[in-house]
């Protein structure tokens, strides 16, 4: 078996929104009235300077778009954007799309049948024999479990393999009835829109792929939901998602390390994805991180949002555009179940 490693990494935005603007464009009358000034204080806590949107409410109001509605323009906005993506990964990593093996596609903002794995095979030009995985509503940490099978394919076959992580979180504004739902306001105060594609192959000058691990405290399964409604795909996010994490964190984290022979203090690079400044908070917290090791992580929540199961890939990206690139590094994703997601990986001299 070889040694699967990331060798290529792309990324795409829609355009982006200064989160003041759009504040003052759209949400400051969304939430007139009841909370108006609790959902400003929300806003403007968020660590969020501005973000992207497919479907920008300062153009388009779709909160009382019918979930029908805002799936068939799920599927003409999110095509360009993953091929976009997906162009760039391929040509970091100095493939063309009929050398894949292996198509996998991460999104939880939108479904259609055919589906984007099927659709952007076709349009890319990948090999009518490219075997394909679609994996749907696993929400933020989506990108480590589907890094970890299409590592687990190149391994076994050695054949390179793509991960495309696509969401356009922007179609699921919520309605009137929900305005002063203080989990929509939190929701909508942060997330955002982009699309994150990494080729895997069995190549050494690539950052190797050694672990991919995970917990899930099914007790807590209430804490971060999804749910698919008439109106769209309905947040719930519990105020009791940080102190869950802190509770796993760190024992997930030594516990793959130590398999590896390494500590905590031996990761030059960690990529975790900034659900929120709190999430971020508690990390570096439990980790006993310096400020400095989340700089990049707070930077893409900052500059992007958080865009979901592609956020921790764009970390990634930050983090190999350092002078000096780590050569280890730590990717860290959370989401519904609640499951928390480690990757492990070594080496530096991806191509940025």
């Amino acid at each position: 078996m070889t040694t699967p490693a990331i060798t290529g990494l792309g990324v795409a935005f829609p355009p982006s929104t200064g989160q003041a603007e759009i504040w003052d464009g759209y949400f400051g009358r969304h939430y007139a009235g009841a909370r108006q000034g609790l959902a400003r204080r929300i806003f403007e806590n968020s660590g969020v300077r501005s973000r992207h949107a497919a479907v920008s409410p300062l153009i388009e109001d779709v909160a009382d778009w019918s979930t029908e509605r805002r799936m068939r323009r799920y599927q003409a906005e999110v095509m360009p954007l993953g091929k976009s993506a997906i162009s760039r990964a391929l040509a970091d990593a100095g493939l063309e799309a009929g050398d894949l093996g292996l198509f996998a596609v991460c999104s939880c903002t939108g479904y259609a049948t055919p589906g984007l794995d099927i659709l952007l095979a076709r349009d890319m030009g990948m090999s009518p024999s490219v075997q394909r995985l679609f994996v749907g509503h696993m929400g933020c940490y989506a990108a480590l479990p589907g890094l970890g099978a299409v590592s687990d394919f190149v391994a076994a076959r050695g054949r390179p393999g793509l991960l495309l992580c696509a969401e356009l979180t922007s179609l699921h504004l919520q309605p009137s009835g929900s305005r002063t739902d203080i989990q929509q306001i939190v929701s909508h105060a942060l997330f955002s829109d982009a699309a994150a594609a990494v080729v895997v192959t069995d190549d050494p000058s690539g950052y190797a792929v050694r672990e991919t691990a995970a917990i899930t405290d099914t007790s807590t399964a209430d804490h971060m939901t999804w749910e698919i409604t008439d109106q769209g795909f309905r947040m719930g996010l519990s105020p009791q998602v940080p102190s869950v994490l802190a509770a796993h964190v760190r024992g997930l984290v030594e516990q793959v390390l130590t398999r590896h022979g390494l500590r905590i203090g031996d990761v030059d690079g960690w990529a975790v994805h900034p659900g929120g400044p709190r999430i971020l908070d508690v990390v570096q917290e439990q980790l006993g991180l310096p400020e400095a090791a989340l700089a990049e992580s707070r930077s893409v929540l900052a500059v992007h949002g958080n865009c979901s199961s592609p956020t921790v890939l764009l970390v990634l990206d930050e983090l190999r555009r350092r002078p000096v690139p780590p050569r280890s590094m730590v990717m860290l994703a959370f989401g519904p179940g609640l499951t928390l997601y480690v990757t492990l990986l070594e080496g530096s001299t991806l191509r940025a």
